[in-house]
């Protein structure tokens, strides 16, 4: 059989088509599916249309292609997604091990939500060794999560490392994959349990629509998540689901110029003297880019940049002069995105290196590169 490459298999999920039909699945707007007779009203699945109809079972199987899994469960947002990864696996009197530099809500979900349900939490610095990791492994622990690379400072976890750690202690590993997009990282190919993504970024791609997904390939993890999902009443609205979808036919090529123009403004910020340092793991000096290369194929558009020393009054002045950048948060839509983002941090552990100045979190659109370089330099003339 064929093995066709990942921009294909995203295209042609729908299998064969015995008769004319439209090129996407309908968006059916229905709370109520009719049954033809009794014996089929509680046996037949989806019995309502919270669970879901023909364009969420056609996105599940896009996204099963995409991240290597076995079972999909959609979510209205990213956070609703990590929350119900997390809180599916994870009962009364439980332990979980958290990332520093996870995404702030799923840090604040862990250390608020999780202590009202009885819950408690550790956090620990992205760049642990294994020896430390595991002396933080309690007789109680029952989860380790990831995200990698790490919100804001792009800080990659040793995933391989922990996943074998997790494996020995029998914790459950939940990665956030979101940067990666399941294009060009697979966590559940490394061995992760469980894996996240927020589609409302490259996979809805348009800044339109919110989505999240849980996947994993254990039938023992998918039953959990399916019940948490259902009794937390968690679910995905048909035109989100088609927004979704409709996206990650052109996941691959759009993330292919996003990467581009990344690398590019990237490189290019490296030689403004405004900056100190540019933090994007593709590039050689990124300290975990040797992680990057073993675990990744390729890089979204998000990265950061830590400007030198500036006074807050000529930073803002910066970031109002910019025309082509975007002030707002979320990312992976078509447009670039600027962000002071120290105020976000939130960290137990300091960020490693420390941060020489501000931190701005870039998002590289679709726009040409050469006006994008040109919109930023003509709003650093205002730091000096």
């Amino acid at each position: 059989m064929t093995q066709h490459k990942p921009s294909t298999r995203l295209i042609h999920t729908r299998g064969s088509r015995l008769e004319p039909s439209s090129v996407n699945p309908p968006i059916e707007r229905a709370s109520t599916v009719l049954f033809p007779d009794p014996g089929t009203l509680y046996t037949h699945k989806p019995g309502y249309g919270r669970m879901g109809l023909t364009v969420h079972r056609e996105l599940e199987a896009a996204l099963a292609t995409l991240e290597h899994a076995e079972h999909v469960r959609l979510t209205m947002n990213g956070l609703a997604a990590c929350a119900l990864a997390i809180g599916s696996v994870l009962d009364v009197g439980d332990h979980a091990l958290i990332q520093d530099s996870l995404y702030g809500p799923t840090r604040r979900f862990c250390e608020r939500r999780l202590k009202a349900m009885g819950i408690t939490v550790t956090r620990f610095p992205t760049r642990i060794d294994a020896s430390t990791l595991m002396a933080l492994v309690q007789p109680n622990t029952k989860a380790l999560v990831l995200e990698s690379p790490g919100s804001l400072t792009f800080d990659l976890p040793d995933t391989q490392m922990m996943v074998g750690i997790a494996a020995e202690r029998g914790l459950v590993t939940i990665a956030d994959n979101t940067w990666g997009a399941g294009l060009y990282h697979k966590p559940l190919d490394l061995g992760v349990d469980i894996s996240v993504q927020a589609l409302t970024k490259y996979a809805v791609g348009h800044a339109d629509a919110f989505g999240g997904a849980v996947m994993t390939r254990r039938q023992d993890l998918a039953s959990r998540i399916v019940a948490c999902s259902e009794d937390w009443g968690i679910a995905l609205g048909p035109e989100e689901a088609y927004a979704a979808l409709r996206g990650l036919r052109t996941l691959d090529a759009r993330l292919t110029r996003h990467q581009a123009n990344g690398l590019a403004l990237a490189e290019w910020l490296a030689t403004r003297p405004e900056v100190a340092r540019v933090i994007h793991p593709a590039r050689p000096d990124h300290p975990d880019h040797a992680l990057w290369k073993r675990d990744f194929t390729g890089a979204c558009g998000l990265f950061g940049a830590v400007l030198n020393p500036v006074p807050e009054d000529r930073l803002n002045d910066m970031l109002s002069a910019v025309k082509l950048f975007g002030l707002g948060f979320s990312w992976g839509g078509y447009e670039s995105l600027i962000i002071p983002c120290d105020a976000q941090l939130n960290r137990t552990f300091t960020p490693e290196p420390q941060l020489e100045g501000p931190l701005l979190r870039i998002h590289a659109g679709l726009e040409a590169i050469e006006d994008l370089q040109a919109d930023l330099a003509q709003a650093f003339a205002r730091l000096t």
